[in-house]
């Protein structure tokens, strides 16, 4: 006999499906109903025995010439002038250990080249500034994602509960805007917190009680109403990220000031970053904190040279690139002795890049975008220092070996960091998604 069901029936199926509606949508849309950690920075296993514990991100905004720095084309010096085509202005130079040449531009990086692996065959599919910044940092050039950074802090968390996982020295804003250390559809915990030059590198750093206790007390209130609150939304992630985000912040007032002072850094070693003693600005400033933020347990750090103006963006005139380089030069070489007289560049993995290159030819006394072909390089956490990885052609306008798309670069990162890229995902939107997307492999030929 067929089942016909009775208006009693109908009704009370009809309402069950409309109280399950919610939780089906928000299964479609978010995470679902599966509970995530009680605390979402807690220290994390990676999939695998990691290499390296940490990154130490150095982004130098607007798209350095690997022609004038990273990879000498005597060719192109050769035919200087001939079809707009423009020789580098800086002396190529071999480092005297590995023998890999750079130019005169970053003379003191040059003397640690024994410890760095140097990408010449850099791809990038744009060459707005925008959409490759966005590109480096997060994978996409074309749509909202999580940055490495995010990604790196919800896979391993962090070592330090009362300093951020993921923090980002930044002076100005960057183009792709604060996008580029954003969480987007991770949880919000995993965003990355900006520390600026001043006497106030992060705001309401300081206390507004009178005393700890009276803060204490007054957070402890605030945590019980919270934790009411959130037993009736037990699956709300933005309401645990902003709880989690008060306990943090209530923790970085006693931790971060003791990070951010320099005063007991020995002498020698504010001679190694080029700082001045007392000197609370300067890309030197943010190397020196960056070491001693991964010191401290920080996951993943960048440092961020310039803004969306006033940076390697050389239209105009290429020597523009000197004193940019001037300034950072000596603190990137600095960073990388430091970290290896302390032992932890062994465990640190330090990546130096930018959005894209420039062009062999000349755009009035610079040269423009050019995302065919570009230079970067990693050093330390598992990485064969003293190397060349891949190349491009004889005027540096193409990769012709080994080309390395952004999403390898990310993919060999996190395998440093113990995670398989493709089992690292997030579910979102009825799909499980990874900062490589549905790209990447890993580059063998430069792991240690």
């Amino acid at each position: 006999m067929p089942f016909r069901p009775t208006r009693r029936v109908a009704l009370r199926s009809m309402l069950g499906a409309s109280a399950l509606l919610p939780a089906m949508i928000s299964e479609l849309l978010a995470e679902g109903t599966r509970p995530g950690p009680a605390d979402p920075l807690a220290p994390r296993p990676p999939h695998f025995a990691p290499k390296a514990n940490r990154v130490i991100m150095i982004y130098l905004t607007g798209g350095v010439s690997h022609i004038d720095a990273f990879d000498p084309k005597p060719r192109l010096l050769a035919e200087d002038g001939k079809n707009k085509l423009m020789g580098s202005r800086w002396k190529f130079q071999p480092n005297a250990k590995c023998g890999t040449e750079i130019s005169d531009l970053f003379p003191q990086v040059r003397e640690c080249l024994e410890d760095i692996c140097l990408i010449r065959s850099m791809k990038s599919e744009h060459t707005d500034h925008a959409q490759c910044t966005l590109g480096v940092h997060t994978g996409s050039v074309t749509v909202t994602r999580p940055s490495l950074g995010a990604w790196v802090s919800y896979g391993l968390g962090t070592e330090n509960g009362n300093l951020p996982s993921f923090v980002v020295l930044a002076p100005h804003i960057p183009y792709g805007g604060t996008q580029v250390w954003g969480s987007d559809f991770l949880p919000g915990c995993h965003q990355g917190t900006r520390v600026v030059y001043g006497d106030e590198p992060i705001p309401d750093l300081r206390r507004r009680s009178p005393n700890g206790r009276v803060q204490e007390l007054e957070l402890g209130l605030l945590e019980r109403f919270n934790r009411l609150h959130q037993k009736d939304r037990p699956e709300d992630p933005v309401l645990s990220a902003r709880i989690k985000s008060f306990e943090t912040a209530f923790g970085m007032q006693s931790a971060m000031p003791e990070v951010l002072d320099l005063a007991k850094e020995t002498d020698a070693t504010h001679e190694l970053y080029g700082l001045k003693r007392g000197q609370k600005e300067g890309f030197a400033w943010q190397a020196l904190v960056a070491r001693r933020m991964a010191e401290r347990g920080v996951r993943f750090i960048e440092l961020i040279d310039t803004g969306s103006g006033g940076n390697w963006d050389s239209h105009g005139d290429m020597r523009e690139h000197e004193g940019l380089a001037r300034k950072v030069d000596r603190p990137i070489a600095g960073l990388l002795r430091d970290l290896k007289s302390r032992g932890m560049l062994d465990d640190t993995l330090v990546l130096c890049t930018t959005e894209f290159g420039r062009t062999p030819e000349r755009d009035g006394g610079g040269r423009n975008h050019h995302a065919r072909a570009y230079s970067s390089w990693l050093a330390g956490g598992g990485i064969k220092g003293g190397i060349v990885h891949g190349r491009s052609d004889e005027y540096g306008r193409d990769v012709v070996e080994n080309p390395v798309p952004i999403f390898d670069l990310h993919a060999t990162i996190l395998h440093l960091l113990g995670f398989d890229h493709e089992r690292l995902t997030y579910r979102h939107a009825g799909r499980d998604y990874r900062l490589t997307d549905v790209h990447g492999s890993v580059i063998q030929g430069i792991l240690a």
